[in-house]
């Protein structure tokens, strides 16, 4: 039983609010339900020549540095790293290397396995403009980051050695007198998974405390108390970032605090081709650090991006697939946004009073996006009365003022019977899309001791509160997140 402390009448009020998400999901699951009877044609998962995965932004520079060799295979000391032949076995030492030397601009060349970092800590620590390249075979003769998966994939082994670190964690690329760009940071094809090392109930669905919709599931819900759920991105900025950044051809799933949070102090920011599911907070949170809100920009395209989970199993906050920041001007387009828990898209955030002329700098354009079963397309501050605005994604060009979204055409629902919904796990698709209440109750007493010296004392008086639901963010498995890779020509995670 959780104990908050409430007043009798917000209790209420939260009881009553979950049964309406829970029944928007119930009836826009139902066309899911009639749809899995059909037998749908398959799609090849073979990208479209065209597609955009190797067109970067002009303004960002790929790095053509000295060459590092990591191999799951490769040796601990007396390894240089420097060839193939001579590969080091740890991503932390070379990056440590790159540190001591100030290498920026090398590339770190990574063969498929399985890397937890210095010590197996469970994550790397990136402080040099560098190329992070995963996705290579053990003799480093091919490439394909969708055939030799190099990922991050701590278990509960790593728990208690990794803070609250990300799995991937940048640092040390600050410089607060920077007005340009000291370097290129590209992260690419590393596939980052924490779903064995959060804490979940048991996949037992005959206990309704467990959020196991069904015996399909490989987890029950995740346990949203802190403790014992430690914290965790996939990709985090521990400073300001002062130079560009490339993300693309990674995978970011079952993370416990945000798939990629980092602030960008100057420079282009470019994610492109990921697939980021089952994150808790929110897909992807990116912050400007200048001041003046004209130094940096996003340009966030060709991701597949679902399942973000709202804060707690209450689900009254938080779950957004991505976010518009404050101080960053931001391009959002050829995006895939399905089932994501709160809002697909929010622009929630804006500086006002003095800061208004900052704010008024800022560009955020949405277009050229497909959603399907959010909780929200697109999510606005509140035109009165406390409740956010939500938007539905075919309403966005003609509700939202060109002010707030310059840019926004050509945003729709993705058809139910398309092929690419085939790539998601139809047994997870199908219960986010019945996600619900299953029972929730409160107790209240108002004249009990504690409520009585609470009043007393000007306090807010306490009750207990119970809520269970039938699912919430269960880890995704990491096999049937990697067929979302190229399920879609010319929109989402490509191949």
């Amino acid at each position: 039983m959780l104990m908050r402390k409430i007043s009798f009448i917000l209790a209420v009020a939260l009881i009553s609010a979950m049964p309406m998400n829970a029944q928007l999901f119930q009836s826009i699951g139902k066309a899911i339900n009639d749809t899995k009877k059909e037998q749908k044609p398959q799609q090849s998962t073979q990208a479209n020549p065209s597609s955009p995965q190797k067109q970067t932004s002009s303004a960002i520079q790929e790095n053509k540095g000295k060459i590092y060799y990591v191999s799951a295979a490769g040796k601990g000391r007396g390894a240089d790293g420097l060839s193939p032949e001579n590969a080091k076995k740890d991503i932390q030492a070379v990056l440590n290397t790159i540190k001591e030397n100030n290498e920026n601009g090398a590339i770190v060349r990574v063969s498929e396995g399985n890397f937890l970092g210095a010590a197996n800590a469970g994550y790397i620590e990136i402080t040099n403009f560098i190329t992070l390249e995963g996705g290579w075979n053990e003799s480093f003769t091919e490439r394909d980051p969708f055939k030799y998966i190099t990922r991050i994939q701590p278990t509960a082994d790593q728990m208690g050695t990794n803070g609250n670190k990300g799995l991937i964690t940048i640092s040390g690329l600050d410089d607060v007198m920077a007005k340009k760009p000291k370097g290129t940071l590209i992260i690419d094809g590393i596939m980052l998974d924490q779903g064995y090392e959060t804490q979940y109930m048991p996949n037992n669905p005959k206990d309704e405390r467990n959020g196991c919709p069904n015996e399909r599931f490989e987890t029950g819900r995740m346990i949203d108390a802190i403790p014992p759920q430690i914290e965790h991105p996939g990709i985090r900025g521990m400073q300001w970032i002062a130079g560009n950044v490339i993300i693309r051809n990674c995978l970011v799933a079952n993370c416990t605090y945000f798939g990629m949070q980092f602030n960008t102090r100057c420079g282009e920011v470019e994610i492109y081709n990921n697939v980021i599911i089952s994150n808790r907070y929110s897909g992807v949170r990116i912050t400007g650090g200048d001041k003046n809100g004209e130094a940096s920009h996003i340009n966030f395209h060709h991701n597949t991006v679902a399942f973000s989970w709202c804060r707690d199993k209450y689900m009254e906050d938080m779950g957004y697939g991505y976010e518009f920041m404050t101080l960053v001007s931001a391009d959002v387009h050829h995006n895939i946004f399905v089932g994501n828990n709160y809002a697909a898209v929010a622009r929630t955030h804006a500086l006002s009073g003095p800061d208004a002329p900052i704010e008024a700098k800022r560009i955020t354009n949405l277009y050229e996006n497909y959603f399907y079963i959010n909780a929200a397309d697109l999510q606005l501050p509140s035109k009165g009365g406390g409740k956010w605005t939500n938007i539905k994604c075919t309403d966005i060009e003609d509700m939202v003022d060109e002010k707030t979204l310059p840019k926004a055409e050509n945003n729709r629902f993705l058809d139910s019977k398309d092929p690419m919904l085939d790539a998601f796990d139809q047994n997870y698709l199908t219960e986010v899309a019945n996600i619900k209440v299953i029972s929730s109750s409160q107790s209240f007493d108002r004249n009990s001791a504690a409520n009585r010296f609470n009043a007393a004392t000007g306090q807010n008086l306490q009750g207990s509160e119970t809520r269970r639901v039938s699912m919430y963010g269960n880890r995704y498995n990491f096999d049937e997140a990697m067929k979302l890779f190229g399920a879609k020509a010319n929109y989402g995670a490509q191949k």
